[in-house]
């Protein structure tokens, strides 16, 4: 009977829901000039409920398009500085002109407030793009992530990864303080929409720059999450457990408590179902990214595996933390930070290799198996103080340290393509670290006169220890008419410590008042570096590790400073911003090894520029371009003459005369975001040529034992294009299709050498998808996606063959609430890689369900869910570069079934008052 009566409502929707339009131009009732970018929206008059919203042009113009099967709709004008606008409008004709309107200033205008009947859904303010949440409908028990995802331009991956009309998020503050550090999915997956009054989007700046009045960075953005004022004083959070086959286990908890100014919170959890970072189980991302697909731009593909702490394998995870923020006067601002993490984790790993040389291949096969344990701190403190109106103080420490063990064994064996062995190793290895630092910022800002001049300072300090013990077991053979074999037995005893700071200034002078500045800035820097390893062979006499080992022993002290003088221009217009600068740089390199008495040192001079500027054709059309000239110095491992013989098969050494790498870079962007038709687009170009470019020189021996060292070469380029456009179409109040197409260009070249002849290598990437999502609010979503992505390197040495590689993937998420309190949740992953080596799988089927029911009055939801409910899961990857064809397959995680409970709980009140229903009503 249900179905029945959902399919009859379906239907019955659609004959009766009828599209209207509603058009019309605003301008000032004083001055008649038109009004770009006031809000306007259509309501249901019954309910409130939104049915359709747009901004007005550059012209004043509007054009409202929704869906209704009512015969009248309330229409509502907002814009800064006005009075609110409200007619009932009758829809019977399907199409009103509403002629011109003429908005009258408000008599109480304040800049940045919106004095209106009712707050619009979206708002443009100058450099602010805001959200009213509560014009947006979600799922129910929806969290900030689920919300974002409802947003016009607003998409969000699987990973979690924001962007705002093609460009990327970088960084997340909850009532403009940061929440847990630089993880921003804390926040977006586990702070609930009902708490979010605002979502307000911006470009990134830094603290002293918004202090400043200077320019933000245009090309990353910044989302404020902004709690309810009238939810602003209580308890509120989350738990959650489950436990299921193959003894897999989750659990989590986060507890906040807000006050007005003062918010703390504190969280933890853990898994073995290799969820990296913290989110709750039973949510959307409820398997923890443990799906990953990728393919780069030289035809690496890993699909079905994990990348979790810099590795595969399967992970057990603890993290916990706590996080406090508060305001100490009208003033100062102080927030801290602590998080604890630890992980587990095991990997055995298979790995096919094919060496290319240009007179003769070989193959190299190898076995390899791991095991580590983690334990990591980690501190973060922020206190800005404005000592008045014109000086502000920003300081910023960081404290981090870890330690660790890891186990690690393997055997490894090369040969010809007649099945002769040339070489074959084994090798055990057992390694102890720690890990301490502790990183400074202190930025001191003084503004003068009234036209945007300011002086600033800032002073940067890192100090670093790593301890390492490491113990080696390990047997290389070499054969060929000069057969050798090595034995090791080896202790390490490891140091690296290193201390530098920066000190700049600036100084910003207005030429033109508020409009064109010149700027002055000065920067030194210096880095020094400890690097002792000391190595001791095992003595059969003693039995004790007492032979120091010289050959492999270092006791490196490593210096580089630089100083850099720089002077720049930049305009801002109101709708152009455009800045240059030129700088010269002049650093000195110096390297002394102790144990074998060899020193170097190396002066580097160069110049550094840099254009940027933007233009704004309207407040939803934008675009941006620049060009970098940047100058980086070689490494000191790459300088140094020292021999490093730590692995025989691959013995390496510095150059001594290498130059620096001159860089040029050029990036452009546009985006757009069009309310009238709900449709957007955005397009961007970074590239850069690069001469005198650092690379490896590799010589291979009839034994294909490989010598490496390193030169510089010109020519070398990459470029990266992306072009997206996503519509939304509302077909009534409560359905809405989606479209989204992605367009990813990528290319390279490279310079390289093999066995001292020098070739070109070319890459070409394509990548195109398509999505499309259907939504039935309260009941259902539906997302395909299709995506195809071929890579095809090519060679000028005919001893290399060209080679493309293929991937095909399939994405299909859906989510149903129907009945209520009931949800079903599907993410499946079909991807088809024909590319890769015989004996590897080419083909899988992910799938991840889960059912979940609400309880106690919706705050407890219990969730049965299923990890790769196929059993298809594999890590079988391809990895192709000028000289080698790699295919590796590793431990994965496999089916296993998990049921799970968590319970909310929520006190949240007006601000300054509190709520007596306590944490279980």
């Amino acid at each position: 009977m249900r179905l029945l009566t959902l399919t009859l409502f379906f239907f019955t929707s659609i004959i009766f829901a009828q599209e209207f339009i509603i058009e019309g131009s605003l301008t000032d009732a004083q001055s008649g000039v038109p009004l770009e970018s006031a809000t306007v929206y259509a309501e249901k008059i019954q309910d409130s409920t939104l049915v359709t919203y747009t901004i007005s042009d550059q012209n004043g113009y509007f054009k409202l398009i929704g869906n209704s099967g009512a015969k009248e709709v309330n229409v509502n004008i907002s814009f800064i500085g006005y009075e609110g606008y409200l007619k009932k409008v009758s829809i019977k004709d399907r199409i009103v002109n509403l002629e011109n309107i003429k908005m009258l200033p408000s008599s109480e205008k304040l800049d940045g407030i919106t004095i209106t009947a009712k707050r619009a859904p979206v708002t443009i303010k100058k450099d602010t793009l805001e959200f009213n949440v509560a014009s947006f409908k979600t799922k129910k028990d929806a969290n900030v992530e689920d919300l974002l995802k409802e947003l016009p331009g607003v998409e969000v991956d699987s990973e979690g990864n924001i962007t705002v009309n093609g460009k990327p998020v970088n960084k997340i503050l909850v009532n403009g303080k940061p929440f847990f550090g630089d993880d921003p999915t804390i926040a977006t997956r586990n702070l609930t929409k009902e708490i979010v009054d605002k979502i307000q989007v911006t470009d990134t700046k830094t603290d002293s720059e918004a202090f400043a009045g200077e320019a933000g960075d245009d090309e990353n953005k910044t989302i404020n999450i902004t709690i309810d004022e009238e939810k602003n004083k209580g308890i509120f959070g989350r738990v959650a457990a489950g436990g299921g086959t193959d003894e897999r286990f989750e659990y989590a908890g986060l507890i906040n408590y807000f006050d007005n100014e003062l918010r703390v919170s504190a969280l933890g959890g853990g898994n073995n179902t290799n969820s990296p970072g913290f989110s709750f189980g039973e949510l959307d991302k409820m398997f923890g990214g443990a799906r990953y697909v990728s393919m780069n731009s030289n035809g690496a593909i890993n699909y079905g595996g994990r990348n979790f702490g810099g590795g595969q394998g399967i992970t057990n995870s603890r993290v916990g933390g706590a996080n406090f923020a508060d305001e100490l006067g009208k003033e100062t601002e102080i927030s801290a930070d602590y998080f604890y993490s630890a992980s587990n984790s095991f990997n055995n790993e298979i790995r096919n290799r094919e060496n290319i040389l240009p007179d003769d291949r070989f193959i190299s096969n190898s076995a390899s198996s791991s095991k580590s344990e983690t334990d990591g701190h980690n501190v973060n403190v922020s206190f800005k103080t404005e000592i008045d109106s014109t000086f502000q103080i920003e300081i910023r420490p960081q404290f981090n340290y870890s330690k660790g063990v890891s186990a690690y064994s393997d055997t490894e064996t090369s040969s010809r393509l007649n099945g002769d062995i040339t070489n074959q190793s084994s090798t055990n290895r057992l390694s102890e670290s720690k890990n301490s630092s502790f990183e400074n910022r202190l930025e001191l800002t003084k503004k003068y006169g009234a036209n945007g001049g300011f002086f600033r300072i800032r002073f940067n300090n890192d100090v670093s220890k790593d301890e390492n013990d490491d113990e080696l077991q390990s047997n290389t053979e070499i054969f060929g008419d000069d057969p050798n074999t090595i034995i090791r037995n080896q202790r390490t005893d490891g140091e690296q410590k290193n201390s530098g700071f920066e000190v700049q200034t600036r100084l910003r002078y207005p030429i033109f008042s508020k409009k064109l500045y010149l700027e002055g800035t000065y920067t030194y820097e210096t880095d020094d570096r400890e690097d002792k390893q000391s190595v001791f062979d095992f003595d059969e006499g003693t039995q004790t590790y007492g032979l120091f080992n010289i050959e492999q022993s270092t006791d490196f002290n490593n210096k580089n400073k630089s100083s850099k003088p720089e002077i720049g221009l930049t305009f801002r217009g109101e709708n152009f911003n455009i800045s240059a600068n030129v700088g010269y740089v002049s650093r000195k390199l110096e390297s002394d090894d102790q144990v074998r008495n060899v020193t170097f040192k190396n002066d580097f001079d160069a110049i550094e520029a840099g254009l940027r500027s933007s233009y704004s054709f309207t407040k939803k059309l934008h675009s941006w371009m620049g060009y970098r000239l940047s100058n980086n110095a070689p490494s000191v491992g790459q300088l140094s003459p020292y021999v490093n013989v730590t692995n025989p098969l691959n013995i390496r050494t510095g150059n001594p005369d290498l130059k620096p790498t001159n860089r040029h870079s050029i990036y452009a962007g546009v985006n757009n975001y069009d309310y009238q038709t709900k449709s957007g687009f955005f397009g961007y170009l970074n590239g850069s040529l690069s001469n005198d470019n650092v690379v490896s020189k590799t010589t291979t021996d009839e034994n294909f034992v490989r010598t490496t060292t390193f030169t510089n070469v010109d020519g070398v380029y990459d470029y990266n294009a992306n072009l997206g456009w996503n519509k939304s179409k509302q077909l009534d109040s409560i359905r809405t299709v989606k479209l989204n197409l992605v367009l990813n260009f990528y290319g390279n070249k490279t310079v390289n050498f093999n066995n001292e002849i020098q070739y070109d290598s070319r890459t070409i990437t394509f990548s195109p998808k398509v999505g499309i999502g259907f939504t039935w609010k309260d009941l259902f979503t539906i997302e395909p996606t299709y995506s195809i992505s071929s890579s095809k390197n090519t060679f000028d040495l005919v001893a290399f063959e060209d080679e493309t590689y293929l991937q095909h993937t399939l994405e299909l998420e859906t989510n149903f609430t129907y009945p209520e309190r009931f949800e079903w949740n599907n993410d499946i992953n079909y991807n088809y890689n024909p590319d890769v080596a015989d004996g590897f799988q080419k083909s899988a089927v992910f799938w991840n369900t889960s059912v979940s029911y609400s309880v106690i009055n919706n705050k407890g939801l219990l969730t049965l869910k299923a990890y790769d409910l196929l059993n298809q899961n594999t890590n079988a990857r391809r990895t192709s570069t000028a000289d080698y064809i790699q295919d590796i397959q590793s431990t994965v995680l496999q089916r296993y079934f998990m049921l799970s409970f968590s319970y909310k709980f929520n006190t949240l009140g007006k601000k300054g008052e509190t709520d007596d229903n306590g944490w279980w009503d």
